[in-house]
């Protein structure tokens, strides 16, 4: 009885919030205010296939800047813009600098490890504890013994590796750190996790753009972007070896195995971290999955079309995320969404 009434008070909650963030469901209120964002590289794939159809939907003309999680942050912070996005959730100190903003997940994805060697043919197989002594420079070349013994059947030449990584504050950075981190304690100790390290080795370069691009340009390197980034730009990737021993992908189903350990109920973002999934997730969970998030302020004069845009990109919106390797979010992590976004009030 009690979790009948449970489960129809929370249906009543989301039906609620469905009316207050997206109020014209049934028959879309037409707006003419406009709404500016900056922010995560990660999601921009499926942001701008958001924003045409918000726009369709409810005459919201959205613009929206991929300059860098921590560009993001620090935009929304300083209300220099409408609403930011970031791979990465606010620390304490960062939540109380915005002095009144939630932080929302609204799409969840993986990152991808992607390389320039010419010559190999066959994918490459890396996992964990190898990247993290690529990053902190003890294994130098692709022919290294560690990486040898992932990929038996492939003749690695001596080609030196260039590790890349995003000079600017940046969330990817955030979800691939806390992956090495896990997989690695002296990564962990002598670099850590956070949106901007100190990495002992390798070349430094601006967003997914600027770290891909010296990827192309030099043989032997390897970095880190988001899956749909690889994918758009036809960048050859490495499969990781997840807590089942198996190499994995990038894709839907090993994004989706990552989730399914999230518990029933979301009532904080410290529960989804998501990187390196338990061995009960799945054979195919793939260990660098991510959700990445929209920062609103609480109190807004622009509330109402920040409510109606973000409600619509986490439910109709969801479904432009698979054929860009983004998988819809789970109900649990939707419901926590609605919870935060009813927070975000009109205001001047």
């Amino acid at each position: 009885m009690k979790k009948a009434l449970a489960l129809t008070l929370a249906l009543a909650s989301v039906a609620a919030i469905a009316v207050v963030g997206g109020r014209a469901e049934a028959a879309p209120a037409r707006s003419t205010g406009t709404l500016v964002g900056t922010g995560a590289t990660f999601p921009f794939p499926l942001i701008s296939k958001w924003i045409p159809e918000v726009g369709k939907a409810y005459g919201i003309d959205i613009t929206y800047s991929p300059t860098g999680s921590g560009a993001g942050i620090a935009g929304v912070t300083a209300r220099t813009v409408d609403f930011g996005a970031s791979d990465a959730p606010l620390s304490a100190q960062q939540l109380a600098d915005c002095k009144g903003c939630v932080v929302i997940p609204w799409a969840l994805a993986a990152v991808s490890i992607p390389y320039n060697l010419p010559g190999v043919n066959g994918r490459v197989h890396l996992n964990g504890q190898t990247l993290s002594r690529i990053y902190l420079g003890s294994i130098t070349s692709w022919n290294d013994p560690a990486i040898k013994k992932l990929n038996p059947k492939l003749d690695l030449p001596d080609t030196k590796i260039t590790p890349v990584y995003r000079s600017d504050s940046s969330g990817t950075t955030f979800a691939y750190t806390a992956y090495l981190s896990a997989a690695s304690p002296q990564f962990s100790s002598r670099v850590g996790n956070n949106t901007s390290v100190n990495f002992p080795t390798g070349v430094g370069a601006r967003g997914s753009s600027g770290v891909t691009g010296v990827v192309k340009n030099t043989p032997g390197a390897l970095t880190y972007v988001d899956a749909a980034y690889s994918i758009q730009n036809k960048l050859q990737f490495a499969t990781i070896q997840n807590r089942a021993g198996r190499f994995t992908t990038p894709g839907i189903r090993g994004i989706t195995q990552a989730v399914s350990q999230l518990p029933k109920k979301v009532t904080s973002l410290s529960q989804l971290k998501i990187v390196d999934p338990p061995k009960a997730a799945g054979k195919l969970a793939y260990p660098i999955s991510t959700f990445t998030y929209v920062i609103l302020p609480t109190n807004s004069a622009k509330a109402a079309d920040l409510r109606k845009f973000v409600y619509w990109a986490v439910t109709q919106g969801q479904r432009f995320g698979p054929p860009l390797f983004f998988v819809p979010l789970p109900t649990s992590v939707k419901a926590f969404a609605y919870r935060e976004l009813a927070k975000v009030k009109a205001g001047t």
